[in-house]
């Protein structure tokens, strides 16, 4: 059974930074997409950041130059780096794998972790 595990989240005031980890286990394939999608109390899942096995990277608009994704492709790992960090940046964040290069819609979600930024 494929697992997601998200680890990092927390509490940080307005300017500070975060780094999220997730850590796939429970499959012998490498996934070609990673990322992170975001979901704040009554808005819509948005996509952040996704990370292809062949080292490609998108962001979406509102954390281009904050966010920085990486992955470490032998260990089925991603990380998101997210720094100058905003309230409007407080949401659940979703580790997400997907067996396609797009990320779009992702085969596999891991259980979230919240991100609070304070004022």
């Amino acid at each position: 059974q494929v697992q997601l595990v998200e680890s990092g989240g927390g509490l940080v005031q307005a300017g500070g930074s975060l780094r999220l980890s997730c850590a796939a286990s429970g499959t012998i394939f490498r996934f070609n997409a990673m990322g992170w999608y975001r979901q704040a109390p009554g808005k819509q899942r948005e996509l952040v950041a996704t990370a292809t096995s062949g080292g490609r990277t998108n962001y979406a608009d509102s954390v281009k130059g904050r966010f920085a994704i990486s992955r470490d492709n032998a260990k089925n790992t991603v990380y998101m780096q997210m720094n100058s960090l905003q309230p409007e940046d407080t949401a659940v964040y979703y580790c997400t794998g997907d067996r396609t290069n797009s990320n779009i819609n992702p085969d596999y979600w891991g259980q979230g972790t919240q991100v609070t930024v304070s004022s």
